[in-house]
């Protein structure tokens, strides 16, 4: 499907050429040879998005628009335009001959393309469909919505097609904070413009929205009502005669523009959209080539493959550009359309792996400059709305892993220039977890990490937040050596390697066979398993209930003075040691065996004692009644173990979780993946390519860049079921390389082409051949293990039989 891409823009190119329907309207280019999946069924009535930078719309995927999302109670769907949201929605009916009427609100199929989407409906008893196809353009606020009347019958038809707009020009989340009100809407039929005009009467707030084809203003419209009408908004009409020849069909185009700024943005908006639609789709289609093109898999499972490309689609679909905050990835739709530290820190790890160093680097500035005007410590935020309005200050993992972020980034970049910019903030982040958040100087800082659990957000000491300190303090030392700090260096490196050893002694937990939630006194501790206790005999989760209180019988027989770790809820947490690979092997091996208990056909429970061995079906139904994270099964917490897997050459346990997170991908949204497994939550999610691209780029093709020093190491390991595998174009610095593995008997061939032939490429070498198209001295460099080569092309052949797990 995706390997057809290049072949589709061809196709496209020439089909934009060609005119339908009416001869004054020309037709988007026809995207059917564009991948695409189809939804299903019984998932007609769920939410789907048409992605943009600026503007985005959520609707649902039989065409209606009905009240969803929680931040803004009901509101959170429609047409947005940060900071402000510009439509409710929008109906469309036809009518036939002055009296039949039909409803665009019962599609019959939907369609989901990388660019846009499609829904697709049928008025059999008269032989018409209908096509909508709908896409926002790139860098524009605006979108482009195309209606294709289709008539299949021998019979010329008179055909009315009515738009009801329904403004909601409000602010976003938290404006009240800053004083912004939301003032009742107007709208006025513009004749010259032949357009809607909404305004919002306190702000200069502008919606408009219009057409190519003849309009006739009216007042009412033909209004299906799938949405309700909003306390602030107003509904306008434009209604346009269409007249179908016998089998033809006719394109009728709706442009809706806005602008939190002024009316004659929005109505220039909307003429670049009448004059420019064709072109903004096929930029649009080209680009979203270049993210195919890059980091390419080529791989024996079809299934993870389509995953892999549609999570790097996905996370395009959730940059957010908002003019005097910035740009940066957003963490889910509908409800998350705004930024936040730890779901920055996780998901752009898979956007280096696929590629879009820019959007890192975005991400980054845009995250350290909120922080710094709300913390000027060193702390990074949790949450902050587009408006600039910052929800919480920061847990404290955030800080730790965005100085890991930054690392990450300077390895796959080599811009250490931002590193130099960046640095001294990161110094007053080492400094505020370990002296602020570390009142009794053990290496641990008291806070919240990643979970949101009750008795677990206070000021304890979770293994997360320390796993992701220590991690911080190695990622520090290495940036400390990089730009010439050194003395500073050392001390980062020295606290690094003691709380790893100290990490994998004082958190494990023998007689669990797993790493803690947390550490805490011994009063502590049993308050929170009593409260533990509570929660799982009210879900009736007996198996926890008797382990729980084996464990309590436990302790109470084994008093332990000052602290001691807990493992309590088996939280998804206690992996991270897996994930960031500072657990001893022995223990890493234990803990991931461990954490099979914990899972369903979808992945890892985010809290273990809540897993259910009820039929997944029935856990599905229960959970349509009301939602809740209590006893969900996330796709971080999966992507956390397939990451941690591969740390310890585990290449097939990380496959598994793949094929799990596989399960939720296209379940609800074709396309996407929900942030709760399989259909629950967002129904995109930012994260979801951590645990997707990662595994693969990182773990199974081995590719670990050092791109300060121009070195590219690659440990490859393919999963027992795959002989070969390959991945393209790289991005490595100024570099690219493609790297081809293939099973040849016991041994591993490994290609590896670079567009750079002076970097050096350094392979695992126990018991290794080489050959290069340079010298034989380059080739026989063997260092730590690795035989380094430069040159563009080289070949590296690994003995199967000798370990070579990193």
């Amino acid at each position: 499907m995706i390997r057809l891409w290049i072949l589709s823009i061809a196709v496209l190119c020439c089909a934009c050429s060609r005119r339908e329907g009416t001869d004054s309207v020309k037709p988007l280019p026809v995207i059917r040879d564009l991948p695409s999946i189809t939804g299903q069924q019984n998932y007609l009535q769920s939410p789907f998005v048409t992605p943009g930078n600026r503007v985005y719309m959520i609707g649902n995927q039989n065409g209606s628009f009905t009240d969803l999302g929680w931040h803004i109670n009901g509101e959170m769907g429609g047409i947005w335009d940060h900071p402000v949201k510009l439509l409710d929605g929008f109906t469309a009916a036809l009518q036939l001959n002055g009296d039949k009427q039909y409803c665009l609100d019962s599609a019959i199929r939907f369609v989901n393309y990388p660019v846009g989407n499609e829904n697709y409906f049928s008025w059999p008893s008269v032989d018409i469909d209908v096509e909508r196809f709908q896409f926002v353009p790139d860098n524009t606020e605006g979108i482009v919505v195309q209606y294709k009347l289709i008539n299949k019958s021998a019979d010329r038809k008179q055909v009315k097609l009515c738009i009801n707009a329904k403004s909601d020009l409000r602010p976003t989340w938290l404006s009240d904070s800053l004083k912004i009100n939301d003032g009742k809407d107007e709208v006025r039929f513009d004749s010259k413009l032949s357009a809607l005009v909404f305004r919002d009467q306190s702000n200069p707030w502008f919606a408009v929205v219009g057409s190519m084809a003849p309009v006739v203003h009216n007042e009412t419209g033909i209004d299906c009502q799938p949405a309700h009408a909003p306390d602030n908004g107003v509904t306008g009409s434009l209604c346009m005669d269409v007249t179908l020849e016998a089998n033809s069909d006719s394109v009728i185009p709706v442009y809706i523009s806005g602008s939190s700024q002024s009316e004659e943005a929005a109505i220039n908006t909307l003429e670049l959209l009448r004059s420019n639609a064709s072109d903004y789709l096929l930029n649009k289609i080209k680009r979203y080539g270049q993210i195919v093109h890059r980091s390419a898999i080529t791989i024996p499972d079809e299934g993870i493959s389509d995953m892999y490309a549609w999570m790097k689609f996905n996370t395009d679909w959730l940059v957010r550009e908002v003019p005097n905050e910035g740009i940066g990835l957003s963490a889910g739709l509908p409800d998350y359309p705004w930024w936040f530290g730890a779901d920055a820190t996780y998901a752009l790890q898979g956007v280096l792996a696929t590629g879009d160093h820019e959007l890192v680097k975005n991400t980054i500035l845009l995250l350290n400059k909120i922080s710094k005007r709300t913390n000027s410590n060193g702390r990074i935020i949790h949450e902050v709305s587009t408006n600039g309005v910052v929800y919480n200050r920061g847990n404290v993992n955030e800080t730790a892993q965005f100085i890991t972020l930054i690392y990450n980034y300077m390895q796959w970049t080599g811009d250490v220039q931002l590193v130099k910019d960046i640095f001294p903030d990161l110094k007053k982040g080492v400094e505020w977890l370990l002296t602020s958040k570390d009142p009794d100087h053990n290496g641990y800082p008291n806070g919240s990490g990643m979970m949101e659990i009750p008795g677990l957000e206070s000021e304890l000491e979770m293994i997360d937040v320390a796993v992701y300190t220590q991690q911080a303090l190695a990622s520090a030392a290495a940036l400390a050596s990089t730009i010439g700090e050194t003395e500073l260096s050392k001390e980062y490196g020295a606290q690094a390697e003691t709380l790893k050893k100290k990490i994998d002694t004082q958190w494990w937990v023998n007689d669990q066979q797993s790493f803690g939630d947390f550490r805490s006194t011994a009063e502590e501790g049993s308050h929170i398993l009593n409260s533990a206790l509570v929660r799982s005999d009210t879900m009736k989760k007996i198996e926890s209930v008797k382990e729980l209180k084996a464990l309590q019988n436990r302790l109470s027989s084994n008093p332990v003075q000052g602290q001691r770790t807990f493992l309590i809820y088996n939280n998804w947490v206690v992996n991270t040691p897996m994930e960031t690979g500072i657990a001893s092997r022995e223990h890493a091996l234990k803990a991931l065996k461990k954490s099979e208990k914990f899972q369903n056909v979808f992945g890892l429970f985010v809290t273990g004692i809540d897993k259910t061995d009820e039929p997944d079906s029935v856990v599905l139904a229960s959970r349509k009644k009301i939602f809740s994270y209590t006893g969900a099964v996330m796709t971080l917490p999966t992507g956390v173990i397939a990451v941690g897997a591969t740390r310890y050459g585990q290449v097939d346990l990380a496959l598994r979780m793949m094929k799990k997170l596989g399960r939720s991908f296209s379940y609800a949204l074709p396309g996407s993946m929900y942030e709760v497994s399989p259909d629950f939550g967002m129904i995109t999610q930012a994260w979801n390519i951590y645990g997707v691209a990662v595994p693969l780029v990182s773990g199974i093709f081995g590719i670990h860049p050092d791109a300060p020093n121009r070195l590219i190491r690659l440990s490859p390991k393919l999963p027992a079921d795959w002989n070969e595998a390959a991945i393209r174009h790289v991005r490595v610095g100024n570099n690219e390389i493609n790297l081809s593995v293939k099973r040849d008997g016991k041994f591993l061939i490994c290609e590896i082409e670079q567009t750079d032939p002076t970097w050096l490429i350094a392979v695992n070498a126990n018991g290794s051949e080489a050959s290069s198209d340079v010298t034989a001295a380059d080739q026989a460099a063997i260092i730590n293990g690795y035989r380094h080569a430069t040159g563009k092309k080289i070949t590296v052949k690994l003995d199967l039989e000798i370990d070579i797990t990193r």
